[in-house]
């Protein structure tokens, strides 16, 4: 009996921190993955944690129709830094350096810890930038432009549509206590380029 209430209340214990960060999903059931594979061209391949995101396979289990913005208040190297952390328990799938290169570090099937809010990891894809919220000059147009390419990608990927109530910041999250990516944004000249990135790539099929 002692045996049978240790062994229960391990697998329990093990059930607990296991299911908090870890996506089960029936065998041969999920996508074919291939490591470092890109989801945006032309981005680098940089793997955050495996405790910040969790395992999926989307848009078939989740359907993926928001893009959230985000400032990291800190440098890109920070941001990939503490990605790389498993102690820190957040990423994003995206993180656009000042002068427009972009890293990858979680696929977009898979569910980014980005935007605090279950609901919202879950359908949505995380984009952070280099620099600060008081800090206009640091969102250079070669981040805009380059961040706008990557939207737009997404955008055409699951059929979002480039307008205000999708492509969000962390600020509008349901919940949330950030305020990225701050009063400096310039949310019409992204959209705009976001939407002239779009109008360039060709329709599916």
């Amino acid at each position: 009996m002692l045996g049978g209430t240790v062994a229960v209340a391990g697998a329990a214990v093990f059930a607990r921190d296991e299911l908090a960060r870890l996506y089960w999903r029936l065998p041969g059931m999920e996508k074919k993955r291939v490591e470092g594979e890109l989801d945006h061209k032309g981005a680098e391949w940089t793997a955050a944690s495996g405790y910040n995101w969790r395992r999926a396979d989307r848009p078939d289990d989740y359907v993926i129709d928001r893009v959230v913005i985000h400032v990291v208040q800190g440098s890109y190297r920070s941001a990939l830094r503490v990605f790389k952390n498993p102690a820190h328990g957040a990423a994003a799938h995206y993180v656009v350096r000042k002068d427009g290169h972009v890293a990858q570090m979680i696929r977009e099937l898979d569910v980014a810890f980005h935007a605090g809010n279950r609901d919202m990891n879950e359908r949505s894809v995380g984009i952070e930038h280099e620099g600060f919220v008081d800090r206009p000059q640091d969102f250079t147009p070669a981040m805009y432009e380059a961040s706008a390419r990557l939207t737009a990608g997404i955008c055409a990927r699951y059929g979002i549509p480039v307008d205000r109530e999708h492509i969000i910041g962390h600020v509008e999250v349901p919940g949330t206590d950030h305020t990225d990516p701050g009063p400096h944004w310039d949310w019409k000249r992204y959209l705009t380029l976001v939407r002239q990135a779009r109008e360039k790539i060709p329709a599916a099929g």
